[in-house]
């Protein structure tokens, strides 16, 4: 298992694309590239991308968009809102290319109304037309578990994963704590579709903490995922408010690097 960092962490305090060196500098094995703005989609910066992850050495594992600008849209039942939105998908399964990215992780529809059912079979059908796509780029679309989309409860997954074969699945911890649910629920449903884990930490109280700086059994994630084959990374995704140097994220990489080499920490 490696360790990897998400761009996503350095939101607000390094661009994208000066991203990489830091992780390489903090340790990081690999990166997931989450693009943030349309001018981040474009061919140009896909080109520039490239040219720094190159300079630096790192493998880009995953990427993942700001979904809310287009996701849920992917879904929709209006043929020209539909087409604007794949317009824009394809554009960031071309970057994932261009990176050499396995896997995009993906939201898709959100659970904001309280009201929403999303139906799996339904969901599933077309996230497999989306999983066929994105392997046309050489990409494994990976559903992730969040609390506000489709993906907020085990049962969903493993009821709509039957629709969509060439789907995977991201594991986010702090998303499931979000939810309500015990996050080894969701690798019981996801089974051998887990390509991508996302990783933070939380104190007693259950407020996110920086890796390393909570209680989150990290020794017992790391066995269960072992016990299930699970063969990918551990990306630290955190926000920039959760830690004050860039020194703490290097300690994070330690100490979850020391957590699979089987040291105490």
């Amino acid at each position: 298992m490696k360790v990897g960092i998400s761009t996503a962490t350095f939101f607000t305090r390094v661009l994208t694309e000066d991203s990489f060196s830091v992780i390489r500098r903090l340790g990081g094995e690999c990166a997931e590239v989450f693009l943030t703005t349309w001018y981040e989609y474009e061919p140009s910066f896909a080109d520039l991308l490239a040219e720094r992850r190159e300079e630096a050495g790192v493998e880009v594992y995953s990427v993942h968009a700001l979904n809310t600008q287009f996701e849920p849209e992917l879904f929709n039942s209006a043929p020209r809102t539909r087409s604007d939105a794949e317009t824009v998908f394809e554009k960031v399964l071309a970057v994932g290319e261009k990176l050499g990215a396995k896997c995009y992780t993906f939201h898709g529809r959100t659970r904001l109304k309280r009201t929403a059912h999303i139906d799996p079979e339904a969901f599933g059908r077309r996230l497999e037309e989306l999983g066929r796509r994105a392997l046309d780029h050489g990409i494994t679309l990976c559903l992730e578990n969040v609390h506000w989309a489709a993906f907020s409860f085990p049962e969903f997954f493993a009821d709509a994963k039957a629709f969509c074969p060439s789907v995977g699945a991201v594991l986010d911890i702090k998303q499931a704590r979000q939810s309500g649910r015990d996050w080894r629920d969701y690798i019981a449903a996801m089974g051998t579709r887990l390509k991508n884990v996302h990783i933070s930490d939380c104190d007693s109280e259950d407020r996110i903490a920086l890796v390393g700086k909570g209680c989150f059994p990290f020794d017992d994630l790391v066995s269960r995922l072992t016990a299930a084959g699970y063969a990918g990374p551990l990306i630290i995704e955190q926000y920039a408010g959760d830690y004050a140097s860039m020194d703490e994220v290097a300690g994070s990489v330690e100490y979850i690097k020391n957590i699979i080499g089987g040291k105490k920490c």
